[in-house]
């Protein structure tokens, strides 16, 4: 039993999300192998290597031709015109196919980037409200921690109060208990 890939593009913080709806505008010429062979055509044709081929053989044409090893083309060279005007007419259409469906997929491209971006912006936004809504919280407590230290700090000084009033009233009460033990040991004596 043979499991299908899961696809995670699908998934909600997916960079290619936005760019999934127009998958289809990928492949230039569509996807069967006539397609893909007229792309790699079109493709090729800006390529240097075609440049110096073609200019390759057109010198050769020439050099043959007007040597004269050969005159199945001689001057003014109507077959090479013939040959160029050929190209043309299949190379024109596929780059202009080309470049239109390029632009087609740039554009759309665009409009995916410019949805991630409002989606980021969004993401962006909900996370500075967090931090903003945190931060208020903070002061808050702040502020809470503050009141219960000066409240802490004036139970400090009641107690420190009552500290010295009681140690006060220890040392009164020892001084009222040493003179009753003396006046109850001169009476005695």
């Amino acid at each position: 039993m043979s499991q299908t890939p899961v696809d995670d593009t699908s998934a909600p913080n997916h960079p290619l999300r936005f760019h999934l709806p127009h998958a289809h505008l990928d492949p230039v010429f569509g996807g069967d192998w006539f397609a893909l062979k007229a792309e790699a055509f079109a493709r090729f044709f800006g390529t240097p290597v075609f440049l110096i081929g073609q200019t390759i053989v057109v010198s050769s044409w020439i050099a043959i031709n007007a040597i004269g090893w050969t005159h199945f083309d001689v001057y003014p060279f109507i077959l090479l015109n013939l040959a160029f005007s050929l190209q043309a007419a299949y190379a024109a259409p596929l780059i202009l196919l080309a470049q239109t469906r390029q632009a087609d997929r740039d554009k759309v491209n665009s409009l995916a980037d410019a949805q991630h971006r409002e989606e980021l912006h969004k993401v962006s936004q909900r996370r500075q409200s967090q931090v903003e809504e945190q931060t208020t919280l903070l002061v808050e407590m702040l502020k809470q921690n503050t009141r219960l230290t000066e409240q802490v700090n004036a139970l400090l000084e009641k107690n420190t109060e009552l500290t010295q009033t009681v140690s006060g009233l220890v040392q009164r009460i020892e001084g009222v208990t040493t003179a009753v033990h003396e006046r109850v040991c001169l009476k005695a004596s």
